[in-house]
C-alpha cells in the first residue's frame, strides 16, 4: 500500500536548526526538484541529466596496490569474529596481507557491544552500510528509469562511491582518528542485516529525497538517527562539506545542541513509524482491482498503449495522470530492437517477465490468441537477446548482473544467485510454452553453472561471484571482467584450426569488440578485449560455410570447452560463500521445477558445453540437498524459526520475510514436482511461523524480533528480487488450494488482508508490484485447477505422469500427489484435507497411476496414461 509522509516530517526535519547546520553547505541552490512517489514514500529527488554509469571508472579510482610491510596481523578489530565476507575485509589494519580494504577505523559489528560502548563513552554512533560486492546498482535494478542519486552537484559525475569512500576516508589515518576519538563506528553488511539497512536508508530517503550505497548515518546511543547521507568526499569540494567537516559538525552539535538533535531523531522515527504503518480500509480488495492491476501493469511493462488513441482508451483519467507524472515509466518499456523491458543500463528484471507470461496465459484462456502471441513474442525475444548477449557467460554458463549498454553486450560481470534462480525459471516457463529446446538449454546452462561453481560440500548454494579479478597471479590490482574477456590472439592460440569460425560467431576482433554502443565502453577500458556475443544465428552462419548446423554447433561446443579449460588457470573472481536462505529458496525452486519440465525435451536432444545434459531428476537432488542444509543449520525445530544466513556457522540475524516467503515457495515446488510430503509439511510450518511472527496484523513487513531495529519496514516493491509480500500472496494461494478446514480459513483471510493492505499500491502503482498483480489475480480466480495423482511414487509411470502434469505452462494449477500405501502421507492428508485422502482411497490401483483434474468442485474422469493427462490439461477452461 502506498503511503505518504505527513508534510510535517520533511518540513520539521529540514527546518530543525541542528540538521540545517549540517545540510546548509551540502545543498546547492542550482538543484531543481520535483515531487515523486517512490517506494511508498513521498519525497523530493534532485533532478539532473542522466549520464552513463560505468563501474570500471570507479574501479580505476578505487584500486590500489597493497604494499605489505609484514605478513602478520599487527591489529585485529572486532569484525574478525564475524561471518560476513564484507565485514572480514575490515578486520585488520594495513600491515596485513589479507584485507581488501586497509581500514584504520576501529569497527564494531551491529550489536549490544557497540551500543554499550556508545552509551559508556557518551558519543554518537557512525553507521556504514553497504554490500559484500562493490557494484550492485540496487537502485537501478529497482527502478531502471531513475538516475542514481549519489548527492551529485555541478561538476560531479554520478559514479558509484561504495569502494571509493572506503579508500578515500576509511584508509585515511586522519579520518580514522576522528572516527575513533569521537564516535563508535559500526559496519553493516546489508545482505546480512537488510532490516538494519532498511531502517536508516528509509530515513535518508525521506530526509534528502534519495539514497544509495554506501549508506552513512550518525545515530544517538539509543539508535535514533541524527543525520545521514550516502557518499561523502574526504575534503570540502564543489561547495559541499567533506567527511572530516561532517564529523566535526556532528561532534559539535552533539556537545552543544544535543537536546535538539536527539529530539529531531526521535521525531523522525516517530513520523516514519506512523507513515509506514500498514493499514487497510477493509479486509479484502475491492471487486475488479486484481484484473485492473494486472492489465495496467502489463500495459506499462509492454507499453501496449503505444499510440495516443490506445492510451486514451485503455486508461482511466487517474491512471493517465499517474503515467504522465511518471513519464519515465514508459521509457522503461519493451525494446523491440534488442529485447528486454527498459533502457541502458539494462537489467533482466525477471519479475516483469513473470508478469508478462502470466498475462499471456490469461489472454490465451480468454480467447485473445493474437494479443497473447504478441506478449509471448516480447518475452521470448527478450530472453533470446539476453542469452546471446555478453550478459550471458557463454563459456562457463550463468548470467552476469546487468548490461551497461542497450544491446545486452558489455555486462557488469558480477554473478548473483538471485538472478540465476529467477532467470532459470523464466527460461523453463517459455520452454514449457514453446517446447523450443533453445530455452531449455539456457535453463540447463544456468543450473549447471550453479552445480559446478556455486554449491558447497553439504549442498548449500553460495551467494555471488565478484565482477573483478586479477589478470595474472602476480598482478597488483584487480580489473572488472578480467576472468571473462579475451583478446583475439588468445582465442586463436587456444582454439587453433576453428578460431576463424569461432571468432566470426562471437564477434571477436583484434581491436576488441566493445563497440556496438557508445555506452558499451566509453572510457576504453576494454580496448583490444572481447566480450563474447552472438550476433547471428547458428543456422545462418553454418549455411554460409556450407556446413551442417549440427556439426557447426559441435565445433562451437568444443571451442567453448577449450576456452573454459584455459580460463580455469586464471585467477578467479572472489566467491561470496555466504548462504542466504531467501536466495537459496529462489534457486531451490528452479532446480525442482527443472526436474520435471525438462522431461518434455525431445528424445535425442543434443547438449553442448557448458551444458552437461544430465538426467533432469538430478536437479531435484540438488534442490533437496539445499533445502536439507537450511533445515539442518538455519532452522530451529523447537521454535520453528529461521536464521537469515550461514557462513562458518549460522548468522546472528533472524530470518526475514523474504527468507520465509522464498523458502516456502521453493519447498512447495519441491513437493509439487515430486518431492516427499515432508517438504509440504515444513512449508506449512514455516507459513504458520511467518503468520504469527512476521505478520502481526495489520503489518505485512520485512521483519524480525531484534529490539535494536527501531522500525519494521513494509516491503512493497518487486525489483531485482520479488517482494516477500508478493511471494507470500502466491504461497498462500497455493497452500489454500491444497489444505482445507480451519487452516484454510485462517490463511485465506491472511491473504485477503495482505492484498487489502496493498490496495492503493495495486490501483495507483501496479508497475511497482508486478508479481503482486499476478498474486492478486490468482487469489481472485474462483477455483484453482488441481491435478491429483494417485499411485506408487517409486514407479516410472508416476514420474511420467508427474512430468505430464507439469508439461504445460499454467500458473493457476496445483499438483497434488499421494501414495495411499504410505501411512504417513495418508495421515497428513486425512488431517489437512480429507477429500484428497478419500480420492486417493477410491482411485488407487496397485499397477497404475491414476490422475484426476479437478476445478469448480468437479473432477474429470480418471486417466491412467501421460498422453491422456496432457490432452486433458490442454483443454480450454470452458471445454474442461
Amino acid at each position: 500500500m502506498a503511503v505518504r509522509f505527513k508534510s510535517s516530517l520533511s518540513t520539521a526535519l529540514l527546518s530543525s536548526s541542528s540538521l540545517n547546520y549540517f545540510l546548509s553547505a551540502s545543498r546547492k541552490p542550482s538543484f531543481r526538484f520535483f515531487h515523486l512517489r517512490f517506494s511508498s514514500l513521498s519525497r523530493t529527488l534532485p533532478l539532473f541529466p542522466r549520464r552513463h554509469v560505468h563501474t570500471l571508472k570507479v574501479l580505476a579510482m578505487a584500486e590500489r596496490s597493497m604494499k605489505t610491510a609484514s605478513h602478520s596481523h599487527k591489529y585485529t578489530n572486532r569484525l574478525a569474529a564475524e561471518h560476513s565476507p564484507y565485514l572480514l575485509q575490515h578486520a585488520h589494519n594495513p600491515v596485513s596481507k589479507t584485507p581488501i580494504f586497509l581500514s584504520f577505523v576501529d569497527w564494531y559489528p551491529w550489536g549490544e557491544e557497540a551500543f554499550s560502548e556508545s552509551r559508556k563513552r557518551d558519543v554518537p554512533i557512525f553507521l556504514s552500510s553497504r554490500f559484500s560486492f562493490l557494484f550492485l546498482f540496487y537502485l537501478l535494478s529497482l527502478l531502471p528509469h531513475l538516475p542514481l542519486h549519489f548527492m551529485v552537484s555541478d561538476g560531479w559525475k554520478p559514479l558509484v562511491r561504495c569502494h571509493v569512500m572506503e579508500v578515500e576516508s576509511f584508509e585515511n589515518e586522519g579520518v580514522a582518528k576522528l572516527l575513533n576519538d569521537w564516535f563508535v563506528s559500526i559496519k553493516v553488511d546489508r545482505e546480512e542485516r537488510p532490516d538494519v539497512d532498511k531502517v536508516y536508508m528509509t530515513y535518508v530517503q525521506a530526509l534528502y529525497g534519495g539514497g544509495g550505497w554506501p549508506l552513512s548515518v550518525f545515530l544517538s546511543p539509543d539508535l535514533k538517527p541524527l543525520m545521514g547521507g550516502t557518499y561523502f568526499p574526504p575534503d570540502d569540494k564543489y561547495g559541499r562539506p567533506g567527511f572530516k567537516t561532517v564529523l566535526r559538525k556532528v561532534k559539535d552539535a552533539w556537545e552543544n545542541k544535543r537536546d535538539v538533535l536527539v529530539k529531531s531523531g526521535a521525531f523522525a522515527i516517530e513520523q516514519l513509524s506512523e507513515a509506514l504503518s500498514a493499514t487497510a480500509s477493509s479486509n479484502k480488495l475491492a471487486d475488479g482491482i486484481p484484473q485492473q492491476a494486472l492489465h495496467l501493469c502489463a500495459e506499462q511493462v509492454g507499453f501496449y498503449c503505444s499510440s495516443q488513441d490506445r492510451k486514451d482508451n485503455c486508461l482511466d483519467p487517474h491512471q493517465k495522470e499517474i503515467l504522465a507524472f511518471f513519464s519515465f515509466e514508459l521509457a522503461g518499456n519493451y525494446d523491440p530492437e534488442y529485447g528486454g523491458f527498459g533502457s541502458a543500463p539494462k537489467f533482466p528484471r525477471p519479475v516483469e517477465i513473470q508478469l508478462m507470461l502470466y498475462h499471456y496465459k490469461k489472454l490465451e484462456e480468454s480467447g485473445k490468441s493474437g494479443e497473447a502471441n504478441e506478449v509471448l513474442k516480447m518475452v521470448a525475444f527478450s530472453l533470446q537477446c539476453m542469452a546471446r548477449g555478453g550478459v550471458h557467460d557463454h563459456i562457463g554458463g550463468g548470467f552476469h548482473r546487468y548490461s551497461v549498454d542497450e544491446c545486452w553486450h558489455v555486462p557488469h560481470f558480477e554473478k548473483m544467485l538471485y538472478d540465476q534462480g529467477q532467470l532459470a525459471n523464466a527460461y523453463l516457463d517459455v520452454f514449457s510454452i514453446t517446447k523450443d529446446v533453445f530455452y531449455s538449454c539456457v535453463s540447463r546452462d544456468i543450473l549447471d553453472y550453479l552445480r559446478r561453481d556455486m554449491i558447497g560440500p553439504e549442498g548449500e548454494i553460495f551467494s555471488a561471484e565478484d565482477a573483478d579479478s586479477a589478470e595474472s597471479e602476480d598482478a597488483a590490482r584487480k580489473k572488472e571482467g578480467a576472468f571473462y574477456i579475451w583478446t583475439s590472439k588468445e582465442v586463436e592460440d587456444v582454439i587453433g584450426e576453428h578460431a576463424s569460425l569461432f571468432k566470426d560467431h562471437y564477434y571477436i576482433k583484434p581491436s576488441g569488440n566493445c563497440d556496438l554502443s557508445r555506452m558499451s565502453d566509453p572510457h576504453n577500458e576494454f580496448k583490444g578485449k572481447n566480450v563474447l556475443i552472438e550476433r547471428n544465428c547458428a543456422s545462418a552462419m553454418a549455411s554460409k560455410l556450407g556446413m551442417p548446423v549440427e556439426k557447426y554447433l559441435d565445433i562451437l561446443g568444443t571451442c567453448r570447452r577449450k576456452l573454459f579449460d584455459v580460463r580455469l588457470n586464471r585467477p578467479r573472481p572472489h566467491l561470496d560463500d555466504k548462504v542466504i536462505v531467501s536466495w537459496n529458496g529462489l534457486a531451490i525452486s528452479s532446480f525442482a521445477r527443472a526436474s520435471k519440465i525438462l522431461k518434455s525435451e525431445a528424445e535425442g536432444t543434443k547438449f553442448r558445453f557448458p551444458v552437461v545434459g544430465c538426467d533432469p531428476k538430478e536437479y531435484m537432488e540438488v534442490a533437496e540437498k539445499a533445502a536439507s542444509f537450511i533445515r539442518k543449520w538455519l532452522y530451529d525445530e523447537q521454535t520453528r524459526r529461521l536464521r537469515h544466513s550461514f557462513r562458518n556457522g549460522p548468522s546472528k540475524a533472524p530470518g526475514f520475510l523474504d527468507d520465509y516467503a522464498f523458502l516456502i515457495s521453493g519447498l512447495l515446488d519441491i513437493y509439487e514436482f515430486g518431492g516427499n510430503t515432508n517438504w509440504l509439511v515444513w512449508a506449512i510450518e514455516l507459513q504458520d511461523t511467518q503468520a504469527w511472527t512476521l505478520y502481526p496484523v495489520p503489518s505485512p513487513i520485512l521483519g524480525g524480533e531484534d529490539p535494536s531495529v527501531l522500525l519494521r519496514v513494509k516491503e512493497d516493491h518487486d525489483g531485482a528480487e520479488p517482494s516477500g509480500n508478493s511471494v507470500s500472496v502466491i504461497n498462500l494461494v497455493r497452500l489454500t488450494s491444497m489444505v482445507a478446514g480451519s487452516w484454510f480459513e485462517r490463511h485465506r483471510r491472511n491473504a485477503e488482508h495482505l492484498l487489502a493492505v496493498f490496495e492503493t499500491r495495486l490501483k495507483d502503482m501496479a508497475m511497482a508490484v508486478p508479481l503482486m498483480c499476478c498474486g492478486a489475480d490468482m487469489f481472485s480466480v474462483p477455483s484453482r485447477k488441481q491435478v491429483v495423482l494417485v499411485g506408487h511414487k517409486s514407479s516410472v509411470e508416476f514420474e511420467d505422469m508427474l512430468a505430464a502434469a507439469h508439461a504445460q505452462y499454467d500458473p493457476n494449477r496445483t499438483v497434488i500427489h499421494i501414495d495411499p500405501t504410505e501411512t504417513e502421507q495418508m495421515e497428513f492428508w486425512e488431517a489437512m484435507n480429507s477429500n484428497i485422502a478419500l480420492m486417493a482411497k477410491n482411485n488407487f490401483a496397485p499397477d497404475k497411476v491414476v490422475a484426476l483434474v479437478c476445478q469448480n468442485f468437479t473432477c474429470s474422469s480418471p486417466v491412467t496414461d501421460s498422453t491422456s493427462l496432457k490432452a486433458l490439461l490442454c483443454l480450454k477452461p470452458s471445454s474442461a
